[in-house]
């Protein structure tokens, strides 16, 4: 008798029973031969349920949502552009008013006495006075919850106005810039003991420094009340772990901005007294509770070892070389524009009205390098040298472009092609407006606004300036509240340029405003293919 052997992998059907008869299928179980319904991806999530997921998330979690594919970032509204706002009490818990999402973000806690001096890509810039009289500059992304403390600056003059840092930062690779006194410029690097300040700046008579901005391959373009601009060349980076690492003691508390949830808000007051020849601080402190919490929390109190030290010691950190490789600064204008004259640098009548715009900003949009000008006291009628009057309205604000090889090279620009400006102590970012919920092309944001500064929004087309929507934040009803700077994410696109181009036609054509990491490194490859 032969036998069939089954093919290996195939299961051999049983023979039904020669005397029992076959029953029918059972109806209520499994039929084999209706099919199961397709699977369903992740990305065919319907939008209205992934905006209800959204509404949920905070803002690291909901930012992370919108990289995961296409389809829920076309669901999900972009975070970007944000107010910064904190509270007016003794903590200071920033938010992030979103205007497209049309919801504030709550960010990490941070120690009362901090001052923000700058926000890039996400970072801030901080300024934190010591009761030992010194300056703590700290860059901290409120959203990781990640700090970096920067070496100190040792100048006769604390006052910082605004610090610009590279997009990426990390502890071991960062450079900054910082504009410390009327015509001085410091700047520091990753394993720098301190910062370096540079010699004076050559400004006219009654000229001071007003902005900086940030660009690629470490260039720093600096701008004056007068509107004469210099460029700030950093040295190249490189990953350098910090100087003073191997000079800290194991017990040396580390310094952190970041306030923890589990803790008490403690507010000191310093209050000095002379005796002995001794110049000590007493500190008295009042407990604060936690933002949003009612119940108790543990109190801990952290003394740093400095605390009572005499004013006139001198840190350590001031002795021998910085450490900063070698940066120059040079004027942008040709050799044919120099020196600074606003009457053969600005066409007329803003050659006069430059005077009258004590408010000015750098930007840089679709590769073109821009001012932004506003009349931040009353409104003004100026007499022309050439005849005529010039009217200058309150909060007016005025945006010239760059023309290198014109003169004069600096020109008043009624229209920005469909984009928007967002100026003020974040680094200025030029966002297209098209597809972006909330957002208006052809506009410049600023923040300022009668009483306590706000977005604020000016239309180039109406010549008008009007509070932006922002949405409601997230403290009590009625509670006073201060707004801080613009507040940008990483995905964000600005399309800043390291060279300003010397033709009239723009270096990036395409109008790219979010984009995924990975996306955005595969235009530029394209870009260089092309």
């Amino acid at each position: 008798m032969d036998h069939k052997i089954p093919h290996r992998g195939s299961r051999p059907h049983p023979h039904p029973h020669p005397h029992r008869p076959s029953s029918p299928a059972n109806p209520s179980g499994p039929n084999p031969a209706v099919a199961m319904a397709p699977f369903r991806r992740w990305a065919d999530l319907p939008p209205d349920l992934l905006c209800r997921i959204g509404d949920r998330l905070d803002l690291k979690w909901y930012a992370s949502a919108r990289g995961a594919c296409t389809a829920w970032r076309c669901a999900l509204a972009p975070p970007s552009p944000a107010l910064l706002v904190v509270a007016d009490d003794a903590r200071w818990c920033p938010r992030a008013a979103s205007l497209p999402t049309r919801r504030s973000f709550e960010l990490t806690a941070i120690v009362s006495g901090s001052r923000c001096v700058g926000s890039s890509n996400g970072w801030l810039a901080l300024s934190v006075a010591l009761f030992t009289g010194q300056t703590v500059f700290v860059l901290l992304n409120p959203i990781a919850a990640v700090e970096i403390l920067l070496p100190p600056l040792i100048y006769e003059s604390r006052w910082v106005s605004k610090v610009v840092f590279t997009p990426t930062p990390a502890k071991d690779d960062f450079a900054a810039a910082a504009i410390c006194d009327i015509d001085r410029i410091a700047y520091v690097t990753a394993g720098a003991r301190r910062w370096a300040v540079m010699e004076p700046v050559r400004l006219t008579t009654g000229d001071q420094l007003t902005d900086v901005v940030y660009t690629d391959q470490g260039m720093v373009y600096c701008l004056t009340k007068c509107g004469d601009v210099h460029l700030l060349r950093l040295p190249e980076r490189r990953r350098r772990k910090p100087a003073n690492t191997d000079e800290a003691g194991p017990s040396e508390p580390e310094f952190s901005v970041i306030q923890r949830p589990a803790e008490r808000t403690i507010n000191f007051r310093p209050w000095r007294c002379q005796q002995q020849r001794s110049n000590l601080r007493m500190l008295r402190y009042e407990q604060g509770r936690i933002c949003n919490q009612l119940e108790t929390a543990p109190l801990r109190l952290t003394l740093c070892a400095q605390a009572f030290i005499p004013y006139k010691r001198v840190p350590p950190e001031s002795q021998g070389p910085d450490l900063n490789a070698r940066a120059t600064v040079e004027p942008l204008l040709s050799d044919a524009n120099l020196p600074f004259n606003p009457a053969t640098v600005f066409a007329p009548p803003y050659d006069t009205v430059s005077a009258f715009t004590s408010a000015k900003n750098l930007v840089f949009c679709d590769g073109n390098l821009y001012q932004v000008w506003r009349n931040a006291s009353c409104t003004v009628t100026l007499q022309l040298p050439a005849g005529g009057q010039r009217r200058v309205a309150e909060n007016e604000i005025l945006v010239l472009r760059y023309y290198p090889r014109r003169q004069p090279c600096w020109d008043v620009v009624k229209d920005l092609g469909g984009y928007s400006l967002f100026v003020g102590r974040n680094n200025a970012v030029s966002m297209y407006a098209e597809g972006v919920p909330g957002l208006r092309g052809n506009c410049v944001y600023w923040i300022g606004g009668r009483g306590r500064d706000q977005g604020m929004v000016f239309d180039m087309e109406s010549g008008r300036s009007t509070p932006c929507r922002a949405p409601q934040v997230g403290f009590l009803p009625g509670h006073p509240h201060s707004t801080i700077c613009w507040y940008f994410l990483s995905d964000v696109v600005s399309n800043n340029s390291s060279c300003i181009s010397s033709s009239s036609s723009t270096t990036n054509g395409g109008r790219k405003v979010y984009q995924t990491r990975a996306r955005a490194r595969a235009d530029l490859a394209q870009d260089m293919e092309d």
